[in-house]
């Protein structure tokens, strides 16, 4: 394997899906809201990325099976809503630039022939003490307007690292709109409410209103 590789697992009948990533980082606060939104929505996984790119270690799982790292890539549904749900074992090397291009480059080129138009990203954003802020910066002013009324606060004058800002950073050149949301976190551990804080907040700002007794029971698990 010399390049990035897609592996269907099924083939989904997707209409205008919003494009959620939530992969591994800083606090790992994208990949827990990823999983909020995967439970919430029943998702199931239709197919996985593999890249000579991604860390050389295997995964193994409570039966001793092994299998290297790999991105997976989940279609899950509200009432009125599609989704395209991005999580994963780990990010290629921060430094190396041009892997980060193409990986990104080849995930947007396939979720934009699902019929993806509206990308969401997803991470932690580093902070001394723990609070349940969530920054917000997206595609155009009104987008990051309308996230702000619904509880985000602007997060201007920085930079994003990693697939969270560069999938946003893309998108918008090749035409597509979207949100990114960043979770106050220290780091220290998965942090795991402020993973939930980004998850409502994703919920409104598609408006989409959750039971509260969902809400309840996946704080509680998570």
């Amino acid at each position: 394997m010399d390049k990035p590789q897609f592996r269907f697992l099924s083939q989904p009948k997707l209409e205008n899906p919003v494009f959620v990533e939530g992969l591994p980082g800083f606090g790992d606060v994208g990949k827990g809201a990823a999983q909020l939104l995967i439970e919430s929505t029943q998702a199931k996984p239709f197919a996985e990325l593999y890249s000579p790119s991604f860390p050389d270690y295997v995964v193994v799982n409570q039966d001793g099976i092994c299998r290297p790292p790999r991105y997976q890539f989940y279609a899950g549904q509200t009432e009125d809503r599609h989704f395209i749900v991005l999580i994963g074992d780990a990010q290629p090397s921060l430094e190396d630039v041009v892997v980060h291009y193409n990986i990104c480059g080849e995930i947007l080129d396939f979720v934009e022939k699902l019929g993806c138009k509206f990308v969401v990203t997803m991470g932690g954003a580093p902070t001394p003490r723990a609070v349940e802020e969530v920054y917000v910066a997206a595609s155009s002013q009104k987008l990051a307007v309308d996230a702000m009324e619904k509880g985000g606060i602007l997060y201007g004058k920085g930079r994003i690292v990693g697939a969270t800002g560069l999938l946003l950073g893309l998108a918008k050149k090749r035409g597509l709109t979207g949100l990114c949301l960043l979770g106050a976190t220290t780091g220290q551990k998965t942090d795991r409410r402020a993973a939930l804080a980004v998850f409502r907040l994703l919920m409104k700002s598609l408006g989409i209103t959750l039971n509260p007794e969902t809400l309840k029971k996946l704080g509680r698990k998570h």
